[in-house]
């Protein structure tokens, strides 16, 4: 009898690879807090919280309770004309915590599509007013917003969107205000920002995931936002990674003064039970859209916007992350993270550490191309399933982004693997 990663791979195809060269996929049957378990039962310690989205743990019996609740109760209806009781409550859970601007809460299911909500929003807005020319946006250089086509076009370009680049509609970039470089991104929106074709700036807050998990700080983008605003362009927050805790506060906008007037969320919304996605704004946004004119309408939609059964798990998950336990997880990883960074910063065959919340990403150096495609990003992801852990190399740069219930024994795992990484950098030959 075939196996099961034998007939995945007869039936399948898997996200981001090379379906021709790339090993079998291992088989997951099993999760328990941050562990997967294999098909023959080898164990693996999910370091990067199953591609950002695990907040809690694998199987937390807490969401899977409320879960099988609402499953008995309704499962589905549709959000156009009608409403049901977790869609109400998450929304208004959700704006208690969110940045006091924002008002409406908008519902789709993952987060390239609250993305795209939130492009639509900021053109229909300047279209309602009379302002059509205004559909420019503004973003970074080597931002990540999702692979549907508007937002891929307000992406990073490079070899994932180069066979789409001639149905991406044109964008202004700005490079990326990593510390040291903050005036030369001011200069370089300054230069822009007049221009009366621009509508938005979209933005990964603090920290660009596939970029390579870089940082900057709350200070420039406060300054970027202001003069975005000044200038009348609406501010937009991509939040579907950085939501729910992963910075050290509840949202990375939770360190701003200026706030983005529209926010999209996902990935940990439900905990990592099942895919939510949001998109919310400022109340001057959504009165925009109102009016006699059925034509003023936002027109986006999807069969399963608001699902029971996907609101009843972000409820779940939501009541864990206000508890007073995870904000203690947080500080306790975050703490260890600072401590492992302090260690590993300067030592040879390191580059650079990043470190923000739950988040810590090690640049190794090396003389190669450091590109998501280097044979040193499929040596160091190899190394971790060697050693039982799942990570994902970004090239050269690994990052460790664990479930908040990563006890200290799972994160000190994750540190050895780092510093077996740095050895094999250092000495290729003796560490394989």
């Amino acid at each position: 009898m075939p196996t099961l990663a034998e007939r995945d791979h007869a039936v399948l195809w898997h996200p981001y690879t090379q379906m021709q060269t790339a090993p079998l996929p291992i088989p997951i049957v099993r999760g328990e807090g941050a562990w997967l378990q294999a098909e023959d039962g080898t164990r693996y310690l999910d370091g990067i919280s199953s591609w950002w989205v695990n907040l809690h743990g694998h199987a937390h019996p807490h969401i899977a309770r409320r879960v099988s609740e609402q499953l008995h109760t309704l499962e589905h209806v549709l959000f156009a004309g009608f409403t049901h009781p977790g869609a109400v409550e998450l929304a208004e859970q959700l704006l208690e915590i969110l940045p006091p601007n924002q008002a409406r809460v908008f519902y789709s299911d993952n987060g390239s599509t609250a993305v795209e909500v939130a492009l639509k929003m900021v053109l229909q807005y300047f279209h309602n007013q009379g302002q059509p020319e205004r559909r420019t946006f503004l973003c970074f250089r080597d931002s990540y917003h999702g692979d549907t086509f508007g937002a891929m076009s307000v992406s990073g370009r490079g070899a994932f969107t180069a066979p789409f680049a001639p149905f991406l509609f044109d964008v202004e970039f700005l490079d990326v205000p990593v510390p040291g470089r903050e005036a030369e991104v001011l200069a370089q929106l300054d230069a822009l920002a007049g221009r009366s074709d621009l509508a938005g700036f979209i933005f990964e807050p603090l920290l660009l995931g596939t970029a390579g998990m870089l940082t900057y700080g709350p200070d420039v983008l406060d300054e970027l936002l202001r003069r975005c605003h000044a200038h009348g362009l609406l501010c937009i927050a991509d939040e579907v990674m950085t939501g729910f805790g992963r910075t050290g506060r509840l949202f990375a906008s939770d360190y701003l003064t200026e706030l983005p007037d529209i926010l999209c969320l996902s990935k940990g919304l439900t905990g990592g039970t099942m895919a939510l996605g949001l998109t919310t704004c400022t109340a001057a946004v959504y009165d925009a859209f109102l009016s006699e004119d059925r034509l003023k309408t936002l027109f986006h939609g999807h069969s399963y916007t608001a699902n029971p059964i996907a609101c009843a798990a972000a409820l779940a998950s939501l009541e864990l992350t206000r508890a007073p336990a995870c904000a203690a997880q947080l500080v306790r990883i975050s703490t260890a993270h600072a401590r492992v960074a302090h260690e590993l910063q300067g030592q040879p065959g390191v580059r650079a550490v990043r470190h923000l919340g739950t988040v810590l990403a090690v640049e190794f150096a090396v003389e190669s191309t450091t590109s998501y495609f280097s044979s040193l990003r499929d040596q160091l992801y190899a190394l971790a399933l060697a050693r039982r852990v799942i990570l994902r190399p970004l090239g050269n740069v690994v990052y460790l982004m664990p479930p908040y219930c990563t006890t200290d024994a799972e994160l000190d795992l994750l540190y050895d693997t780092l510093r077996a990484m740095r050895q094999l950098v250092l000495n290729p030959v003796a560490a394989s």
